[in-house]
């Protein structure tokens, strides 16, 4: 475990949601970038879980799959599917191209953002619990 990789990891994490802030902040939010945005920030903090324990990071926006792995660790990863993380699974990939149009309305960029920042919290207690200085 290379400490400085996990604060990247953090650090990418953080732009993506201070990203989506910013946008949310305007008049005419673009929504579908808000939502994909909240999806990464979600998808690199539970990694940067995983890189801190030493576990393979898989190639994968399913974030329900990495709140599995990360429950292996800690089975606390478990409130994750309580606070309905995995609804932002679908932004990775199915709003980023014009097959299936879709652009979420506002409530829903706003839901993705508090979700984010309820995993950031999360994770980020967890790294600390686990000795990393964030």
């Amino acid at each position: 475990m290379n400490p400085d990789t996990v604060r990247n990891w953090i650090r990418k994490a953080d732009n993506d949601l201070h990203t989506g802030k910013n946008e949310l902040s305007r008049e005419d939010p673009i929504t579908d970038t808000v939502c994909f945005h909240m999806q990464q920030c979600c998808e690199k903090y539970l990694k940067s879980f995983l890189i801190l324990h030493g576990q393979e990071v898989p190639r994968t926006h399913s974030l329900a799959s990495l709140i599995e792995r990360c429950a292996r660790i800690d089975a606390e990863f478990y409130l994750l599917d309580e606070m309905g993380v995995d609804e932002l699974t679908d932004y990775a990939v199915t709003i980023r191209y014009g097959d299936d149009f879709y652009m979420p309305s506002l409530e829903e960029a706003q839901r993705a953002l508090q979700i984010a920042e309820q995993v950031r919290e999360f994770v980020r207690a967890k790294l600390a619990q686990s000795g990393l200085d964030v």
